[in-house]
């Protein structure tokens, strides 16, 4: 076999291979002689079929896995010999001539390809003890603790129903059919629909109109969708709802007391307050894990500059694209509305794509000195994370990471990464402060480093999506800054109309 480097440009790489039709040929006759005592033949006893024969009917095939069995393995050999790694699946070409194909087959030509590919980029890692972060800390107060409490309790209210006009925090029980233009729309109509007056779950200036309400009444309402609705059939226009009301309820008094805890599935009031103070704490927990890190990776950034493969900034760049473009469909926006252009964005988002595989790099290297290893405990356990993301869809999503080559390392990857941060938090100097939730929370100043999350989740404008995107996709826990609310029932489809 002969190796030869024809291409060593940059980091792109490309290597010709040629195999003598004669060794083809002794690799063949080995593996005809193999088969020649485990084929069954009519006509033959068996192990007495000759070799000629055995070449004229199932030389071609043989020799056609043999090419294949040559070039899903030798390409990793010869890199291997090379000391290299290359960043993506080697591409292979291979002659296209039918002719000279046939020859290759036939053992009557040389079998030549060329692997082309781009090699990981070598690089002295840096000491890492001059590394310092400062891990802001929020000390989570009873009041916090007893307000989202308060929030829970809200949700487990019950209402009873009375026989006076609806006011403010009472429930409304109605029917309700939506027009635009005397045309009723989809999604504006609904039966028994619940709404708590003062919510601020319908469409601005829906709720308003109903304080004074009874029972048996029937009234129409005009509103004006927000210009900046979803649905552009409805964004900025005017409205009108007939409206059947069918009860009104008040609601009962607030207790926060073991009864609540035990409809909550929880034996006392006191261990709900402890479970919400683990959550709170938890979740800040997350917000400092990930400014935390983002330090760490700035500081890493700072510190290496070197080519990256690009096969691998083009697929990062991809990603990053079609979750940009995906964002702005759904807000309705252009990059025009956020005082940018296309191309300015494409560039951005380049930079940061070609950020996030350096440091990729880096944080692996560093891990594999560090013999940072991921287990099969906790790559089970981020299955099953997967697993109950999509439930109904275990058998897809098991098939999924089971058939599909390199599935497996979009779940060892991030547990890989947090654990080399966790490793480096153990090497560098870590200066703790404490800080109000609002300062945890607060945005950085645009053009630095922003949170990875907000205490209200906003879609991210293009102009700072780069750094959230960024920020975010350092940080694999992925759980809000604020310490969530408990889920609002799920609405019916023509509330969301109405909304």
């Amino acid at each position: 076999m002969q190796v030869t480097e024809t291409l060593a440009e940059g980091l792109k790489r490309e290597i010709k291979v040629v195999i003598p039709k004669q060794d083809m040929e002794a690799q063949l006759n080995v593996r005809l002689a193999d088969a020649k005592d485990k084929v069954r033949i009519n006509g033959f006893r068996p192990g007495k079929v000759p070799v000629g024969h055995l070449k004229k009917m199932y030389g071609k095939s043989i020799m056609a896995d043999l090419v294949n069995e040559i070039v899903r393995e030798r390409p990793g050999q010869i890199l291997s010999e090379r000391g290299e790694k290359s960043a993506t699946q080697p591409s292979i070409s291979m002659t296209e001539d039918e002719a000279e194909a046939e020859k290759i087959l036939n053992a009557q030509a040389d079998f030549e390809f060329t692997v082309s590919y781009e090699v990981i980029p070598q690089f002295e890692l840096m000491p890492t003890n001059g590394l310092s972060v400062v891990r802001e800390v929020v000390e989570v107060s009873e009041e916090e603790v007893n307000e989202q409490i308060e929030k829970i309790a809200e949700s487990a209210r019950t209402f009873e129903t009375k026989k006076g006009k609806a006011a403010e925090g009472d429930r409304v029980t109605m029917n309700y059919l939506g027009k635009v233009d005397g045309v009723a729309f989809d999604g504006g109509a609904a039966e028994d629909a619940e709404l708590v007056l003062g919510s601020n779950r319908f469409i601005p200036g829906f709720e308003d109109q109903l304080v004074g309400v009874k029972a048996g009444d029937e009234k129409q309402i005009t509103v004006t969708f927000p210009a900046e609705y979803p649905a552009a059939n409805l964004a900025g226009k005017e409205a009108t709802f007939d409206i059947t009301v069918k009860d009104v309820a008040a609601p009962a008094a607030l207790e926060i007391n073991d009864e609540l805890a035990s409809k909550l599935g929880i034996e006392s009031v006191e261990r709900l307050k402890e479970i919400v103070r683990g959550q709170i704490e938890s979740q800040y927990g997350s917000v400092t894990r990930q400014k935390v890190k983002r330090q760490i990776l700035d500081q890493l950034d700072g510190m290496y500059q070197f080519d990256t493969p690009q096969s691998l900034v083009d697929a990062e760049f991809e990603n990053i694209w079609r979750q940009i473009n995906t964002d702005l469909q759904q807000s309705g926006k252009t990059f025009e509305d956020e005082d940018t252009t296309e191309e300015d964005a494409r560039a951005e988002y380049r930079k940061l794509a070609e950020r996030r595989v350096r440091l990729g790099l880096v944080l692996s290297e560093i891990g594999e000195k560090a013999g940072v290893e991921v287990t099969e405990e906790e790559m089970q356990r981020a299955l099953y994370a997967q697993l109950q993301q999509f439930p109904g869809q275990q058998k897809e999503i098991l098939d999924f990471f089971r058939n599909t080559p390199g599935a497996s390392a979009s779940l060892r990857a991030p547990i890989f990464e947090e654990k080399v941060v966790d490793k480096l938090l153990s090497e560098i100097n870590v200066t703790d402060k404490t800080v109000t939730k609002e300062e945890l929370l607060a945005e950085e100043d645009e053009g630095g480093s922003e949170s990875a999350e907000k205490p209200a989740k906003k879609k991210a404008a293009p102009k700072k999506a780069a750094a959230k995107a960024e920020a975010a996709d350092e940080a694999s826990e992925g759980d809000d800054a604020a310490p969530k609310k408990k889920a609002a029932p799920k609405k019916k489809a023509a509330e969301d109309s109405a909304e």
